[in-house]
């Protein structure tokens, strides 16, 4: 019987998602030991609140904590500007990580496991999060996992190609995500609901978030106007910290969130990191997605509608693979004129349908047999010593 970690080491609840219905899977055969680790309360009240009960009673939750000594103290000290915490969870509990077959995680700093303590016999699985373009997705550290479970050929291909992996190393299951959230809706409480509803959704990085150039200016175009409902769902870790601090693309800026007067407009709702944010409640919702990078686009797009995507660094993106998803709608320099962009981008739906339709295609390897049963198999193979399905 393999013993199996699933491990949820992450600041927000954002990422849960991608590997718990794989953990619930695993969870409803008989082969496998499976242990759902976390680090903060949130997160486990999250696994409880989207586990069917059932299939949880079945695992055993095991929360990590810093135990070494000046853990505490460093975590403290970093942790407004850097994840401290989450890289001393790896030193501070080896003799736990030693003792399972394989690791599950949706990212990749517990690759420090090999690279920095030297543990190699345990197998790190990484089911990846999000289906999206950026390039830090396709770097060399991917090539670190044994197994790498992706949603659909766009991602296998590119990590053959850019990361180095081989063919042995990666399964195409489809994306568990959607067994887990695809009926999840908003429950609005716009006075108008049936005006379209606009998702912006920024991403966290300065050097390619629309947020910080545009992002003010964007939320005001909403204001005292009756065409659009508008939510404002940034990525979770966008408000997270005070300052963002990104390694790939280097980078760090200050955050400011929006003015407390846009609490009272009833025509915008703002969350700025419920658990909403990323359990595809509001791409459900909304009807036309506005964006810069984040691979939540990708996500709104499982149903074709309009979009638009804010270049707002000036990127030169009709041949670069990292903005592939800017073929789905049309590319704005700037916010003016926003809500008329909108009108046109819902009337040139017709013409971007099929490149939308073909890029879904190209991401997300569905079939009808649910994705964390396909992911589930993989996994079972690959410990089994079989080569997964790819």
């Amino acid at each position: 019987m393999s013993r199996i970690c699933f491990l949820f080491n992450h600041d927000q609840t954002h990422q849960l998602a991608h590997s718990l219905p794989i953990a619930m899977a695993l969870a409803a055969r008989s082969e496998h030991r499976i242990v759902l680790a976390y680090t903060k309360p949130a997160i486990r009240a999250e696994i409880e609140r989207q586990a069917e009960p059932a299939l949880l009673a079945k695992v055993e939750l095991v929360r990590l904590t810093l135990k070494q000594s000046g853990s505490q103290a460093i975590a403290s000290l970093l942790e407004r500007l850097v994840p401290a915490r989450k890289l001393l969870i790896y030193r501070d509990n080896l003799d736990f990580f030693a003792s399972f077959d394989a690791v599950v995680v949706s990212e990749k700093t517990t690759l420090l496991l090999k690279t920095l303590y030297g543990m190699d016999k345990v197998k790190l699985i990484h089911t990846r999060h999000g289906a999206g373009d950026r390039a830090i997705g396709f770097n060399k550290e991917s090539a670190g996992f044994d197994l790498v479970l992706v949603s659909g050929p766009k991602i296998r291909d590119r990590l053959i190609a850019e990361a180095g992996l081989t063919p042995e190393q990666i399964a195409l299951v489809g994306y568990p995500k959607f067994d887990l959230c695809a009926n999840n809706r908003f429950a609005d409480t716009f006075p108008a609901p049936e005006r379209p509803t606009v998702i912006y959704n920024p991403h966290p990085s300065p050097k390619l978030s629309s947020w910080f150039k545009h992002g003010a200016a964007v939320i005001a175009a909403f204001r005292n106007q009756d065409r659009y409902n508008l939510i404002f769902a940034p990525h979770v870790m966008l408000f997270e910290r005070k300052w963002v601090v990104t390694l790939d693309p280097p980078s760090l800026a200050r955050v400011v969130p929006p003015g407390a007067g846009y609490r009272a407009e009833r025509r915008i709702h703002i969350d700025t990191g419920s658990a909403a944010s990323s359990d595809m409640s509001y791409t459900n919702r909304a009807d036309i997605y506005l964006g810069d990078v984040s691979s939540q686009v990708y996500e709104f797009l499982r149903a074709p509608r309009p979009c638009l995507f804010l270049n707002s660094h000036g990127v030169d993106w009709h041949d670069d693979p990292n903005y592939l998803h800017w073929r789905a709608g049309s590319v704005l320099d700037s916010p003016a004129h926003l809500l008329d962009a909108i009108d046109a981008a819902v009337a040139a739906h017709p013409d971007y349908a099929p490149t939308q339709q073909a890029l879904i295609d190209a991401t997300f390897s569905l079939s009808e047999r649910a994705s964390a049963e396909r992911a589930a198999d993989a996994i079972g193979e690959f410990l089994e010593g079989t080569k997964p399905l790819g």
